[in-house]
Order: structure tokens, then C-alpha cells, then sequence
């Protein structure tokens, strides 16, 4: 388990990275109908974009939990292959009222900020789901297995090219050799 400061650093760097902006990026829209408890559960992310916050992790999953306030309770973790420990951050995802009940969340892992939660795309099987913060800068592939066929993921990546995404800055997520038990 990472210290406190690295927890800190973690959460920090998200907030900072995602400058507490609730935006969607440019030229995108949220899926237009999101059923939470569909979306509720385990997710692998596949394939990401860089960024400081998960630089150097495998393993990599988002658990998402309905909270007693209505929101979503989220924690993310990963392997840290250099420390050879799993880092896990806790946070909170929330409708904004006049977005509810679409794919547009904000989340916070770090105090009163909020990043951009945005849904773009999620297969009528809530099996794979094409996720950005709050600019291009941020975009995530997840699915609910380790891994993805191969025509979903092309799929999903030529959507993201076609939004303006820099889909050849994707790091694909090792789930397999460098994943030890929990």
C-alpha cells in the first residue's frame, strides 16, 4: 500500500492536471442516457493517455459504487511496477443537476475540485465505454474484461481520432503479466 504522500501526490497531480475544470473537450457530446447501475461495478482500463497521475502503473481499474447521497463512490488502482505496490485513490462522481442523467459526471479525489467525467461513448452492453476528462488531453479506453477484441478497440479508437483525440499517444494497460494478487 503507497504511503500518504504518495496518495497526496497522486490526487494532487489529478486535480492539478485536470485543473479542477468540470468541461467537456470541444467537438464532443456525453451519451445522451446512462443507466447507473448498468455502469455501476468494475472497469479495466484498456488503453489511456498520459498523463502524471497513473505514469507508470499496470493493472489498472476503476470500481464504481452508489453512495447514500445519490452520488458514486470511485476508487481507481494500479500497479506500481517500480515500487512493486498497488496505488489506490478514493473519490466521489456526481450528476451536475442539469446534466442528470447523462454520461456528464464531475469527480473529485482531492477536497471541494472537480475534474470533467465524461462518457462518450458505452455499447448498448455496458461492456466497453470510451471515457474524457475535461479536454482532449484526457481519454481513457475501459472495459469490463482485461481485455478487449480487437474490432471494439479499433472501434473505440477511430471515435476518439474522429474527436479530435490523439489517439497515437495511447499507452495500452498491461493486465496480464505484471499483475500480482491483490
Amino acid at each position: 500500500m503507497p504511503d500518504i504522500a504518495d496518495l497526496k501526490g497522486m490526487l494532487g497531480g489529478l486535480v492539478t492536471a485536470m485543473g479542477g475544470h468540470t468541461d467537456i473537450p470541444s467537438g464532443t457530446a456525453p451519451i445522451e442516457k446512462l443507466d447507473v447501475e448498468r455502469y455501476l461495478g468494475t472497469w479495466y482500463e484498456i488503453a489511456r493517455l498520459d498523463h502524471s497521475f497513473e505514469r507508470g502503473l499496470s493493472c489498472v481499474t476503476a470500481t464504481y459504487e452508489a453512495r447514500a447521497d445519490g452520488g458514486i463512490k470511485v476508487i481507481n488502482r494500479g500497479y506500481d511496477t517500480q515500487k512493486e505496490e498497488w496505488d489506490e485513490a478514493e473519490g466521489k462522481a456526481y450528476f451536475d443537476d442539469k446534466h442528470k442523467p447523462n454520461g456528464r459526471l464531475k469527480v473529485s479525489f482531492f477536497g471541494p475540485f472537480y475534474g470533467g467525467y465524461n462518457i462518450l461513448y458505452l455499447d448498448e452492453s455496458y461492456r466497453h465505454a470510451l471515457v474524457a476528462g475535461p479536454s482532449h488531453d484526457y481519454l481513457w479506453i475501459l472495459s469490463r474484461t482485461p481485455t478487449m477484441a480487437e474490432a471494439d478497440f479499433t472501434a473505440l479508437v477511430d471515435f476518439a481520432r474522429d474527436k479530435g483525440f490523439d489517439v497515437d499517444g495511447l499507452i495500452m494497460v498491461d493486465h496480464e503479466s505484471s499483475c500480482p494478487a491483490h
